[in-house]
This record gives structure tokens, sequence and C-alpha cells, in this order.
């Protein structure tokens, strides 16, 4: 994939949008509604939260992920790609474009909420240095949460 390119955008681009919508709709197809913890695209508009989307040439977004920063931690949020580009280092490219936010951020300590069940998502962030925790932030912990960390090296 060496012409994908990373950039910030807004949730309400079409391509964006319905990428953020399908990822919605498995976490509601998988997840009671109170175990989905995804955020609204309009909170994805926070100012503390950043969503870039992965994009080929002129092609439609691939792939998308946010974080928010919080004064301890950077939280990773709304990682997604679409069935048509997995397996081809989409969300590679994402995580580690955040991970560069979050150290623009000056944070090193890297959170995130996922679901049970979401194996590939579990072997990406694995694969990237993140290990399994318990609760954080708001978070209540259940039988569908899986929470991870990752700290990286600022500078």
């Amino acid at each position: 994939m060496s012409d994908l390119r990373i950039t910030s955008v807004d949730p309400y681009e079409p391509d964006v949008c319905a990428l953020l919508e399908a990822s919605h709709a498995l976490m509601e197809a998988m997840y009671p509604s109170e175990a989905n913890n995804y955020l609204s695209l309009d909170a994805l508009r926070a100012p503390h939260v950043t969503l870039c989307a992965a994009r080929e040439g002129g092609a439609a977004a691939l792939g998308c992920g946010a974080v928010a920063v919080f004064e301890e931690y950077a939280e990773i949020k709304s990682m997604f790609t679409s069935e048509a580009a997995r397996g081809r280092g989409v969300a590679e490219a994402v995580l580690r474009h955040l991970e560069d936010e979050v150290r623009a951020a000056g944070k090193s300590l890297i959170l995130l909420e996922t679901g049970t069940g979401l194996d590939a998502a579990h072997r990406l962030y694995h694969r990237h240095g993140f290990t399994t925790r318990g609760p954080f932030g708001d978070y209540k912990g259940g039988p569908y949460n899986v929470f991870m960390q990752k700290r990286i090296a600022l500078g």
C-alpha cells in the first residue's frame, strides 16, 4: 500500500461516515446497547478528539481511527477497517498514525476499550505492544469489555 495516505477527517465526510456507521452496526449486532462505548459522529468532532482516515489514491476511505486526549492519557477510539481492505496493513498504518498523534500531544500512556470476540483487533494491538489491563476512566467493565494499554516513549 505504497500510496496509502492518512489524514485528519471530519466524521460527516460521506465515505468516513459510511465506515463509522458500518462499525457501529457491527458493534450493535455483537453486543447489548449498554456494552457499546463508541463515540457518536458529533462526539468525534470534540476538540480533544482527532479522527483520521486512510485512503489509497483518490479512493474512498479504507479505514479510520480516532484518539481522544485527556490529562493523564490518550484513548484509542473508533478503529475500523472496511472489509475489502482487511489484511492489507490499513489498520496498522492507522494505529501508527494515532500513536504519532499521542506522542505529539505529549502523552506516554495509550489506553483503549474493545470488545470480546474481536480477535483480529486484539492481535493487532498485541503486535503493537498493547497489554491487557483493567477498566479505566468511566468504564465499569463487564463480560463484553477488553481493556488494553501501551506506554510509548516521548521525543
